[in-house]
């Protein structure tokens, strides 16, 4: 078995961790993102002596995961202070002399999923993330999703709840999908943090009318043989029936599934991988990066 590296990259912490091509993990760490001087020194001493044979990295962004761009291995725009225009991949080549493989932190959890929790053995999944912002990573046709860029899921347009007077907090649109539902929109919008809201508050009927707006448009476009929701909001369950039901009544049936009526609670799932998902995806990425040398 090949030894790996894997970094989760997140605007919060950063997890990494050593395990292999089965996806097993062996060793984990994690620590705050703070500057990238001081967290990029601790991912440096972690990796120093561990021998690993690849490194994949999944990582908040937005990124330029095209390779060959000049700005390939970079966290780009995003509002994350000290981060931005921040050559991620070049800092972690400049110590260690193996294939790197990079993409979103969602992508990579969507391949962790896709490999070894809740989408395997299946050709496509969508992976999304409701916490401190909002994004998705698809695996189609047993690739990830990629373009002129890679998907930026959380910023689509969705209708507004009648009742939510909220402006929204997207730095870049106001109320796009982040903006309206992500941890911070609820925590705004009520007052409190979505941790301390009661299950049954009005917020979470409102928190469902918007993933379930987002969760019906992927649902059309790329049509997923399995969607896993995760992040810190999805840690409150009573939101997945809630999604369940408001899916249905906004497809109208137009849709004939059986994955999408008697079946929806089997479709929409959290992650198989629980916490591991994107230190699995991270894995999926250096085992892909081996796979291309």
């Amino acid at each position: 078995m090949k030894v790996l590296g894997a970094i989760e990259a997140g605007g919060t912490k950063f997890v990494c961790g050593i395990g292999n091509e089965d996806g097993t993990i062996i060793d984990r760490v994690s620590f705050p993102t703070t500057t990238p001087e001081e967290t990029m020194g601790l991912v440096l001493d972690y990796f120093t002596g561990k021998n690993v044979e690849a490194i994949g990295i999944g990582s908040f962004g937005p990124i330029d995961p095209v390779i060959g761009s000049p700005t390939y291995g970079y966290i780009t725009t995003t509002p994350k202070p000290h981060w931005g225009q921040y050559n991620l991949v070049g800092t972690v080549a400049g110590h260690f002399s193996v294939p790197i493989g990079f993409d979103t932190d969602v992508n990579g959890a969507a391949l962790g999923e896709y490999t070894w929790g809740a989408a395997q053995g299946l050709d496509s999944c969508l992976y999304i993330t409701v916490g401190t912002g909002i994004g998705a990573g698809a695996v189609v046709g047993g690739k990830l999703v990629h373009g002129l860029s890679h998907p930026e899921m959380g910023h689509i347009l969705v209708r507004r709840h009648p009742e939510d007077q909220f402006e929204g907090f997207c730095p870049y649109h106001s109320d796009c999908l982040e903006g309206l539902a992500a941890g911070p929109a609820i925590g705004k919008r009520w007052g409190k943090p979505a941790g301390e809201l009661p299950a049954d508050h009005p917020a979470w009927a409102m928190e469902a009318h918007y993933l379930a707006h987002a969760l019906m448009n992927y649902v059309l476009i790329l049509s997923p043989q399995k969607i896993v929701m995760g992040g810190g909001v999805m840690k409150q369950s009573q939101l997945f029936p809630l999604i369940h039901t408001k899916l249905q009544e906004l497809l109208g049936g137009y849709v004939q599934h059986p994955a999408l009526n008697e079946g929806i609670g089997s479709y929409i799932v959290p992650p198989q991988l629980g916490d591991n998902a994107g230190l699995s995806g991270a894995l999926g990425l250096a085992k892909l990066a081996l796979d291309r040398e």
